[in-house]
């Protein structure tokens, strides 16, 4: 069988099986719904959701009642911004950043086309940090949300977001943040970062697809998105996924366990890789901070190749060139053009996700796999060929 290596972390990652052994129960022996309270199947089932819950509140340094579940980040990130403006008597301001998440951007675009809000778009520096003082200046007498993703889901740069709270607070304006890519892999706790709202997915933290949770500060309103019921505290309405609620606490235990330590060796790996590449291959840039990133992100760019080629030429290397929500456009990524990078570089660039289960083994075959396609491409590109003639009459 033909070896394919996972370095796609970003995107999604694999169900701990620890995880997984967590929420078999749930599917057929404890199948009750956390609502019917008459009757031991459905207490089995409520208790193992209040456990759930509050796992993910030690996680985040929240309260349990704090913790609404959801069906992932995409639908918190709605909750968060739409359920913020339902309480809004008059059209509102929100303030965001230009390299957020669609589940941000595209909900911010529908409510700026729909009359809704008013929305200001901060932009960030060629390594994707947003400066706090941008986003002081956005902040306007009819601002009601602040919206900065913790860690960049394509470049992996971490927002000076504990400074952005300080402002908010004193503005007296709520901050939200889609901490989908940070929650799990770095310290991630609600009161020292400030925010009122923050938004996660457990299948990016080795649980189960399909289920998520809102962070909401107790004394924060919110109008519900859905009805039908009054689940979640009103919230989020609809019968809760027990075995995804399950597998989200049990993947939010282990994290909280093993975080400091599996960063440490991620990160190692991640290096490893940028240093094999760079040591065989010219024109290799970084894209992102150099170090306040996320631990297993890497997302490099390579002159004179075309992105797309590159991932059909690694049929044996699951990696990104962008964002997986985004995978189906042609355009360049968006947070690429906002860091600088034109049509050609943007379109040169690979996103590695390195994550628990990956090993130096497969680091040193991933690079060497990228290497040789690269230097296949390259060989068929008249620009390299003219850059490389340039180069060597410039030594000449």
């Amino acid at each position: 069988m033909k070896r394919v290596v996972y370095m796609d972390c970003h995107a999604t990652t694999p169900v701990d099986p620890r995880v997984f052994e967590r929420m078999v129960p749930y599917f057929c022996e404890r199948f009750g719904n956390a609502s019917s309270r008459n009757h031991a199947y459905g207490w089995e089932a409520e208790e193992a959701v209040e456990n759930a819950r509050a796992q993910v509140a030690r996680l985040l340094g929240a309260k349990p009642r704090e913790i609404v579940f959801t069906s992932g980040a995409t639908e918190s990130d709605n909750l968060a911004i739409q359920g913020v403006l339902g309480n809004a008597s008059k059209t509102p301001h929100i303030v965001t950043v230009v390299t957020e998440h669609r589940a941000v951007l595209d909900t911010c675009r529908a409510l700026e086309k729909a009359g809704r809000a008013r929305v200001t778009y901060v932009p960030v520096d060629r390594q994707g940090v947003v400066d706090p003082d941008d986003v002081r200046r956005a902040i306007d007498r009819d601002t009601v949300l602040v919206s900065v993703m913790l860690a960049n889901n394509e470049i992996g740069t971490i927002a000076p977001l504990a400074e952005i709270g300080r402002i908010t607070r004193e503005r007296g304006v709520l901050l939200h943040t889609d901490a989908a890519q940070a929650v799990g892999k770095i310290p991630v706790r609600v009161d020292s970062l400030g925010v009122d709202l923050l938004s996660l997915s457990a299948h990016k933290m080795y649980g189960p697809k399909g289920v998520g949770a809102l962070y909401v500060r107790a004394g924060v309103r919110l109008r519900p998105l859905v009805y039908g019921g009054g689940h979640e505290r009103g919230l989020r309405s609809g019968t809760l996924n027990v075995p995804g609620i399950v597998g989200l606490g049990a993947a939010s235990e282990l994290c909280a366990a093993e975080m400091q330590a599996e960063a440490e060796r991620v990160s190692a790996l991640r290096d490893r890789l940028f240093r094999r590449l760079l040591e065989a291959l010219d024109d290799v840039f970084l894209n992102g901070h150099p170090t306040a990133r996320l631990p297993g992100n890497l997302n490099v760019g390579f002159r004179y190749v075309e992105g797309e080629s590159l991932l059909l030429a690694l049929d044996d290397v699951a990696v990104s060139s962008g964002a997986a929500c985004s995978s189906a456009t042609l355009e360049p990524s968006h947070v690429l053009r906002a860091i600088g990078l034109d049509e050609e570089l943007a379109q040169s660039s690979l996103r590695f996700g390195l994550g628990r289960f990956n090993t130096e083994e497969d680091v040193d075959y991933v690079a060497e796999r990228v290497a040789t396609e690269v230097r296949r491409l390259r060989a068929l590109s008249p620009f390299y060929a003219a850059e490389q003639k340039r180069k060597a009459q410039a030594r000449v």
